[in-house]
């Protein structure tokens, strides 16, 4: 008696994944649930499209200009351009136009609180709830409205503010737009003025304060020249002016003193000849009486020569000559006393003036160091002077700039009712939903593979069981697939064949058999219970191929008879010692393959009695067939067949593509475990294919 292997202890099997080349069979696989996905959240969206309110949306643009208008010099908001060109600031200025103030005033304007689209005294919801209808409470539904409604953008690199407002009627639209836009404007120069405002009243504040430091300093000055008897005139001391003028008047006096001096002392040198000196040739009445003399001394000399020396006219022309000279000479003798007279006169003023100054001088020397104190005082009241000054034209210009705006912004585009909806856009949400549900429901469908994977490629199946894919069986009809990037199959017949013949090739060439083993070579084909129909399918095919091929072959089907009420004697038969098995197998006429039933299972067959019974059975089919080929059904449900699992060369484990869940597949491996043994190949059924 022969005896079978010893059992190979089960391994752990490798948890089996999805891979990313799966992705098309789990997609085929859920296609219905992607689809479903798809066309409820596009059914959804068109519903939406069609039930909900059209918005319509309007928009006004606003141009600021960094640089402010430079209506005065001194402005209270000085006008600079930012390293930035502005960008920084005209994007706050966004932030500005959906402030509260803004929109408080457009609100104001549009008297948009009486508006029940806004004010949220018009939804059913509000009618529900009872809420008060207090004006601030619709004030700030309102405002939260204007505000959900409302969008301030920028575009890159541009100084332009777009305000874009949303609401069901396209006129709406627009005028709130343009009341924001102009809410904006009246917002910024209301701004600028309060800026103005405030600093002149802070000026005008320190006004007062600089005017008293003003007066006392100008009480200090007086009162400590009154206190030092110090005389001002055209801001200088009387007493300095004084001395002064002497000093001018002593240098006048001391010039005219030194020219009369060189005069007397020229008229003295000139002894007798006084007429000799400039003062006697400047002099008319000299000039007038020489030119007499003159006349007098052609007269005599004519006289003398018509009329001779006694005559009378020559005597009396005579007489007038003396005369004459004797009037120069008087003349001449009174220049000389007047400038003596006069230099003594210039030098007694010299004198008085000198004697003056040196007396102003001593008293000049006091007041000086009284003066050194009063400039300082008189420096402090200029510095208060100008502050003053200063300040009060300061508060006369921001006074007037409360009035000037300089805000340099304006709107360029009005705002203008839309003539199309801009919500719901139902052609882009409907696409949208499409690839969102298609989207979606991929999702969904590779969660739930994750969830319970099914058995996806070779690869995965051989990580599963360790152990080798015969081959992959198209579908047994000829169908066209229905995914788009798919192609019609090949005729499933020929192409069928050539993978069981392979697949039967490739089992025995790894096979195991010890030398002159005396037992027919056996295959066992199970697969977990959802896939008996493909396991049957697997198991006909091999033996049809191993027939095909020559070889007698012995196919006993362990299912065969389990439903009818007289089911006819079979395997269990003869693996209880009950019949012979040659008497049971019936071979089919014109034909290599003769098949065994299931048989009776009126009782169950000992493990010992089976085994011996399947070694006898298997060593008999040794001499009238090749192969013997055994549709074991799912295991797990089939013990009278564990016998056989012992015996057999191979176990075939048969699972169909995207449809068997991985954790079947390991349940029928740790079944065949049990078993005492492990699968040793496995065959895979594309239904797809």
């Amino acid at each position: 008696m022969q005896h079978a292997p010893e059992p190979v202890p089960a391994p752990s099997y490798a948890s089996s994944t999805v891979e990313l080349g799966d992705l098309k069979r789990i997609l085929v696989r859920r296609r219905f649930l992607i689809l479903a996905t798809a066309a409820l959240l596009t059914l959804v969206t068109l519903l939406y499209g069609l039930f909900t309110p059209a918005l319509y949306s309007s928009v006004a643009e606003i141009i600021i200009d960094p640089q402010d208008l430079q209506v005065v010099t001194n402005d209270v908001n000085p006008s600079r351009v930012p390293p930035d060109g502005g960008i920084t600031m005209v994007e706050s200025q966004v932030a500005v136009v959906q402030s509260t103030g803004v929109l408080l005033r457009a609100i104001q304007a549009t008297n948009l609180t009486e508006d029940p689209e806004f004010n949220g005294q018009g939804g059913l919801l509000s009618h529900l709830l009872g809420s008060g209808s207090a004006e601030t409470d619709k004030t700030a539904n309102t405002l939260d409205a204007l505000r959900r409604r409302l969008a301030v953008k920028r575009a890159d690199k541009v100084l332009v503010i777009d305000v874009i407002v949303t609401a069901k009627s396209a006129d709406k639209a627009a005028k709130l737009a343009n009341a924001i836009a102009q809410a904006y404007l009246a917002d910024q120069a209301s701004a600028r003025a309060q800026a103005a405002t405030d600093a002149s009243k802070s000026i005008t504040a320190r006004l007062d304060e600089q005017r008293r430091r003003v007066q006392q300093a100008e009480n200090a000055v007086e009162a400590y020249k009154s206190a030092n008897n110090m005389v001002m005139a055209a801001g200088n001391l009387v007493s300095d002016q004084e001395l002064t003028e002497i000093n001018t008047q002593l240098s006048a006096a001391q010039s005219r003193t030194a020219a009369l001096k060189a005069q007397v002392d020229q008229l003295r040198r000139s002894g007798g000849a006084p007429d000799a000196t400039s003062e006697a040739m400047r002099s008319s009445v000299i000039s007038s009486l020489r030119a007499q003399e003159a006349t007098l001394v052609d007269q005599v000399s004519q006289l003398g020569t018509e009329l001779g020396p006694r005559h009378p006219s020559m005597i009396a022309a005579q007489q007038q000559l003396r005369d004459t000279r004797a009037l120069i000479a008087r003349e001449l003798a009174r220049i000389a006393a007047a400038a003596e007279t006069d230099y003594e006169r210039a030098l007694a003023n010299q004198q008085a003036l000198e004697a003056k100054v040196a007396g102003m001088k001593s008293k000049s020397l006091d007041t000086d160091q009284a003066s050194v104190r009063l400039r300082e005082l008189q420096r402090d009241l200029e510095a208060l002077r100008s502050v003053y000054a200063t300040y009060l034209q300061r508060a006369q210009e921001t006074r007037e700039q409360i009035n000037v705006d300089s805000t340099n912004a304006r709107i360029i585009s009005d705002a203008m009712p839309a003539l199309k909806k801009s919500w719901p856009p139902l052609p882009l949400l409907l696409i949208g939903a499409l690839f969102g549900g298609l989207g979606l429901g991929t999702g969904m469908a590779l969660i739930a593979e994750y969830s319970s994977p099914t058995v996806l490629s070779r690869a995965q199946m051989e990580s599963a069981i360790e152990a080798p894919v015969l081959g992959v069986l198209p579908a047994k009809t000829a169908r066209r697939r229905w995914w788009p990037f798919g192609r019609s199959a090949a005729p499933a017949g020929a192409k069928t064949d050539a993978v069981a013949g392979l697949a039967l090739r490739r089992l025995f060439a790894a096979s195991r058999r010890p030398p002159n083993w005396p037992l027919v070579p056996s295959i066992l084909v199970t697969s977990p219970p959802q896939d008996a129909a493909q396991r049957g399918r697997v198991a006909r095919l091999l033996a049809n191929a191993a027939a095909a091929r020559g070889s007698r072959v012995l196919f006993i089907d362990s299912n065969a008879g389990s439903g009818k009420k007289e089911p006819q004697p079979g395997l269990l038969d003869v693996l209880r010692g009950e019949y012979a098995f040659e008497a049971l197998s019936q071979r089919t006429p014109g034909s290599n393959v003769a098949v065994l039933g299931g048989g009776r299972p009126k009782a169950g067959v000992s493990e010992a009695q089976g085994v011996y019974f399947t070694q006898h059975m298997l060593a008999q089919a040794g001499h009238s067939f090749d192969l013997v080929v055994v549709d074991g059904g799912a295991l797990a449900d089939n013990l009278n067949v564990s016998p056989l699992v012992a015996m057999v060369d191979e176990i075939v484990l048969v699972a169909t593509l995207n449809a068997t869940p991985m954790h079947d597949v390991t349940a029928a491996s740790q079944a065949i475990s049990v078993m005492g043994r492990l699968p040793t190949a496995a065959m895979l059924v594309d239904e797809a294919a």
